[in-house]
């Protein structure tokens, strides 16, 4: 439908370029910290975007919608 397509993937995993439109690598460490990882370039990604956007990372709209403090 005309989105861009990101992969996110190991060193090494080159196969992965040929299905997506760019690809992010990080380095290959244990299976129990990949999910730890990997947070990090998704959550600058979404960063970036949001302020190319122009919205308030600091205050994000419905987020109190979210999260509920007792």
């Amino acid at each position: 439908r005309g989105a861009y397509l990101m992969g996110l993937t190991t060193f090494g995993k080159y196969e992965t370029e040929d299905h997506v439109d760019f690809t992010v690598y990080v380095p290959r460490v244990d299976e129990h910290f990949v999910g730890s990882l990997a947070v990090v370039p998704l959550q600058l990604l979404g960063y970036y975007v949001s302020v190319a956007k122009g919205l308030d990372v600091d205050k994000p709209r419905n987020l109190a919608k979210s999260v509920t403090v007792e």
